[in-house]
């Protein structure tokens, strides 16, 4: 799987992301070998690429990107878009933080209010071992709405990794005073038209939002083309198309700024 690298060195690469799985997730077997397999992976799909993008959902955070809004698909795509522009090649991962269902969230619901201070910890680990083994390599974490402060908690935890950077858009208002901001990370806070309800902690209009979003969801069920009840809900200001002139403008000029053309 790692030819490239020699058998020898795969050998190696294999045995040390497997001695991180256990670092991580201790007496879970399971956990352990299912995160050095994806680590292995990722390695694999990276190497000899200028860039990783890693796509830190919104919401839970465990979403595939075809399943996440129009809004948030078109930002990671017209970032790989620019980086091809620029002349790079990129590989692309989702970091999912959460399980699926009611359960996994409340269990996660503490660490999400503690800013991820667990589970930082397993995207961290991974971004340490990429670009320890592939020395060319860039990271650009990619983070919307939670997934956004999830994204700055882990460039906290990795602190001076300078090959990593970070695009944060529309992170919650209860993670905004938790975040540090470095030259290498990108905040956008407002999409342009109109503030964000989320950034600014208008739980009013936040709340009052809730109504129309569950006669959305019946009206979509009734039809019989259910959708996720979190993309029936439409919060003043918290969209951040790729459309949008500020939305765009920021985030080619951050990669511009940093990366420049390859030359």
């Amino acid at each position: 799987m790692v030819e490239l690298a020699g058998t020898d060195v795969a050998l190696a690469l294999r045995e040390e992301a497997r001695r991180i799985g256990r670092q991580l997730f201790g007496d879970d077997v399971e956990k352990g070998a299912s995160f050095a397999d994806r680590l292995m992976a990722i390695y694999q799909d990276a190497w000899g690429k200028d860039f990783l993008l890693i796509h830190n959902p919104g919401g839970w955070g465990n979403s595939p990107l075809e399943n996440c809004m129009h809004w948030e698909r078109s930002v990671v795509a017209g970032i790989s878009t620019t980086l091809e522009k620029l002349g790079y090649s990129w590989s692309l991962s989702q970091h999912f933080r959460a399980g699926v269902g009611w359960r996994a969230h409340l269990q996660d619901l503490r660490d999400y209010l503690r800013f991820f201070t667990v589970k930082r910890r397993v995207l961290a680990a991974e971004v340490e071992f990429l670009t320890e083994h592939l020395k060319n390599l860039k990271v650009i974490l990619i983070g919307i709405s939670q997934g956004a402060g999830f994204s700055n908690a882990v460039m906290q935890k990795l602190n001076e990794l300078q090959r990593v950077y970070s695009i944060e858009l529309g992170v919650f208002f209860y993670h905004r005073p938790q975040r540090v901001i470095t030259e290498r990370t990108l905040i956008i806070d407002h999409n342009g038209l109109m503030p964000d309800a989320v950034i600014e902690g208008d739980l009013i209009t936040m709340v009052m939002t809730l109504p129309m979003a569950f006669l959305r969801w019946v009206k979509y069920r009734l039809k019989g083309k259910p959708v996720k009840f979190s993309h029936c809900i439409k919060l003043a200001g918290h969209d951040y198309h790729w459309k949008y002139p500020k939305v765009s403008q920021q985030i080619g000029d951050f990669l511009k700024v940093n990366f420049g053309a390859k030359r």
